[in-house]
């Protein structure tokens, strides 16, 4: 099904802005989690795709994508979000984030408001004081030393295996090209995603919003309720999946409507 799958760069002030896309129609545009790459929906963008055109980025700083000095921050990510949306001149479009990639959504659906058709928030945590409060604080996810005879690549391996099912090794070895692609600057994402000042930006929210999350995401899974409360979306609990699989994202857009 990769055979479907087109590549793209175009131009931002941040630098080039690498993209893969399938299929044509109403624009999907796909936002992957930190440390990943579009690679994160190599599964997913054939099947969108299919029905849709399914548009998979390499979000500022991760994958082929440019990579600034500065900072990484949820508004910059979105900065650059944005000139891909505006260079591809996608007027009207869907969104679908997962994790880090959904506070990404996020900012972009409160940005561009009516030119958002719906927005897909899978796993997507729930950033308040207290996840700020303690951002600092966090113990790394990713991080690890570089040694000279290369077991490092094993002890990223390790750190995340359980998070993948045998048979899944296929997926884990992407995650771990994208992980030592930023090796350097592989906790900054997470640490973007807890210093996010999320809740002044909900009410700008306008698209219709179905928030989702993997039975085995704990971390985000209690994010669910808060959004419902926040946006007056429907949640989906999905069977059958841990923070990193694509279980956690369904496969259509949302068709829910908020409330109120």
């Amino acid at each position: 099904m990769t055979d479907s799958l087109l590549r793209g760069y175009v131009p931002s002030p941040f630098g080039q802005l690498h993209y893969v896309e399938s299929g044509t129609g109403e624009p999907v545009l796909m936002l992957h989690q930190t440390p990943r790459s579009w690679t994160e929906y190599l599964d997913v963008l054939p099947l969108v795709g299919a029905v849709h055109r399914g548009i998979a980025m390499d979000t500022l700083g991760y994958g082929a994508s440019a990579k600034p000095e500065e900072p990484h921050t949820i508004e910059r990510f979105a900065d650059a979000a944005g000139a891909l949306i505006e260079a591809l001149g996608l007027e009207r479009f869907h969104l679908v984030g997962h994790h880090t990639g959904g506070l990404v959504a996020v900012e972009l659906a409160a940005r561009y408001q009516d030119r958002v058709s719906s927005l897909l928030l899978s796993a997507t945590p729930f950033v308040d004081d207290e996840k700020r409060r303690t951002a600092d604080r966090r113990k790394p996810v990713d991080h690890v030393d570089p040694r000279p005879d290369g077991s490092h690549l094993l002890e990223l391996w390790n750190r995340r295996r359980g998070f993948y099912r045998e048979g899944q090794e296929a997926a884990l070895h992407r995650y771990v090209i994208d992980a030592v692609t930023v090796l350097d600057r592989v906790e900054e994402g997470h640490l973007a995603v807890r210093r996010y000042p999320m809740e002044p930006r909900l009410p700008h929210i306008t698209a219709r919003t179905l928030a989702v999350c993997a039975t085995e995401d704990h971390y985000s899974l209690p994010g669910l309720e808060k959004f419902a409360a926040a946006l007056g979306c429907d949640t989906r609990v999905i069977p059958a999946g841990t923070s990193p699989h694509r279980s956690s994202c369904p496969r259509r857009t949302p068709r829910s409507s908020r409330s109120g």
